[in-house]
């Protein structure tokens, strides 16, 4: 590791300059940096939590030899973790001629914006897409627009802004001239930063990362900041010591190989669950309801597993599946099943210094039945107040084995072992489902809170359970009307 003096820089590309920001406090955001000292003030601050949109922006980085355009919230990312990408704000789509952008022009002409409060979010939001998706279907533009809020237009107009803007001439950005730039930005050593508020660590290595954080066991380890971004900007937590895994590029990859799916630990939500769902279709629903697509596109899953939240949507679907992790500390290593890691509410079985250095996950089995349902008030958006994921394997018409895994039910995410136990080696019938769905019913006691009461939560889990054998229930196809049916009655 490099020490650095205090006042060093973080480096970064806006509008084809190279900006050499100097660092006193690592968890000033990067909201703060645009409107403050840019006067870059198109970026809007409405929650400072990720949420409503106003402030998206869009990042590049290098990616193997081409960029990866993503956008993201800049009222919870850091500053420091700008370092090496490429920034792109409302105002860089400006032309020299005075030109509107085809995503601003096109939201002009249909009408998309009214008080203009939240419409530069809308236009980076759709800059991303329009840069990403030559071709985009309806679904792809909602979910593009899931993370910006708009109080006036009904989103019609925006969404009609969004199909028309591949109308005009197109604009692109010179990628080739950007990659290079990039690659001059790009740092052989990690940094290691003394600053007046604090410490920033940003190693390049697993074996740094894991070095610095076994002799710095109190620092906080920072990836995406979707959560650790709330406790500065809602909570006004002081962080003296951070350790950023978004530039050790081995805990970014993906690697599918002997029957496992491992996902590092820098890895984003939205490569992670890309692949997860390539080989798990029945996620993709929940994965895209998981949050807006600027949190998924900075968070990581393994940051998901890490936090333990009891309503965290990613943990019952992992366990379902047997996930494991591969845990690091010093030049150690252990494996640990997924479910293990969880001792009590927000309390893990982490050691000081130890940390989750991948996700490992089963390939699919072909004979697997499996669903995953999650209940909240809202479609996008919305913690869930129940997440219920059934697994379940049949020797002809008798359950082999079964994993049920559900979030919302207990104070951490948690298997239904007693029902499980009760189930194996019973016919899979009507009969067997209504016990089962009392033992699991009777298994959890869930509390009541803002999203749901525990009554609800102990008769929504139960008769999930019920839809899941209607789906599944064995030589027989589930007529969709009884689906309409149970969807309007449940």
């Amino acid at each position: 590791m490099v020490s650095q003096p205090l006042m060093s820089v973080a480096r970064f590309m806006l509008d084809g300059t190279r900006v050499d920001v100097p660092l006193q406090d690592p968890t000033r955001t990067l909201l703060q940096y645009l409107r403050e000292d840019l006067r870059r003030v198109g970026s809007k601050e409405g929650c400072a939590e990720g949420d409503c949109g106003a402030c998206t922006v869009v990042v590049a980085e290098l990616c193997g030899d081409g960029l990866q355009f993503r956008a993201v919230n800049a009222c919870i990312q850091f500053l420091p973790t700008l370092d090496g990408k490429a920034l792109f704000t409302v105002e860089s789509l400006a032309t020299d001629d005075g030109r509107l952008h085809p995503v601003q022009q096109s939201m002009v002409d249909y009408h998309g914006s009214q008080c203009g409060f939240c419409t530069p979010g809308f236009i980076m939001s759709m800059f991303a897409l329009y840069h990403n998706n030559l071709a985009p279907t309806r679904a792809d533009i909602d979910d593009a627009l899931s993370g910006n809020l708009c109080r006036c237009t009904g989103y019609r107009p925006i969404i009609e802004a969004c199909q028309r803007m591949y109308d005009y001439p197109r604009v692109t950005v010179d990628d080739a001239t950007l990659v290079a730039q990039l690659r001059d930005l790009k740092r052989e050593t990690g940094l290691s930063l003394e600053l007046e508020a604090a410490q920033y660590h940003s190693p390049t290595t697993v074996d740094e990362l894991a070095e610095l954080y076994l002799q710095n066991p109190q620092a906080q380890i920072l990836a995406g900041g979707t959560d650790v971004g709330l406790w500065v900007t809602k909570q006004l937590r002081e962080l003296p010591s951070l350790i950023y895994l978004g530039n050790v590029s081995d805990l970014k990859l993906i690697k599918v190989d002997a029957g496992v799916i491992e996902v590092g630990a820098a890895v984003t939500l939205t490569d992670a669950f890309d692949e997860i769902v390539r080989h798990y279709p029945e996620f993709a629903e929940m994965f895209r309801r998981f949050a807006s697509v600027p949190v998924r596109n900075a968070g990581t899953l393994v940051g998901n597993v890490a936090n333990g939240s009891p309503i965290g949507d990613s943990m019952p679907a992992l366990i379902a599946v047997g996930a494991r992790l591969r845990l690091r500390r010093g030049s150690e290593q252990r494996e640990m099943a997924l479910e293990d890691l969880y001792l009590d509410y927000m309390k893990n079985a982490l050691q000081a210094g130890e940390f989750i250095e991948a996700i490992l996950i089963p390939v699919r089995d072909d004979t697997l039945l499996l669903r995953c349902y999650k209940l909240s008030k809202r479609f996008d958006q919305d913690i869930s107040a129940v997440c219920a994921v059934f697994a379940m394997h049949l020797d002809g018409e008798r359950v082999s084995d079964s994993c049920f895994a559900l979030g919302g039910m207990a104070a951490i995410p948690k298997r239904a072992t007693q029902t499980e136990a009760w189930l194996q080696g019973e016919t899979w019938e009507e009969s067997t489902l209504k016990e089962a769905m009392s033992r699991l019913a009777a298994e959890f006691t869930p509390m009541s809170d803002m999203r749901a009461s525990k009554d609800y939560r102990s008769r929504a889990s139960a008769n999930l359970l019920y839809r899941f054998y209607l789906e599944t229930r064995p030589g027989q196809a589930l007529d969709q009307t009884e689906v309409n049916v149970f969807a309007v009655t449940s």
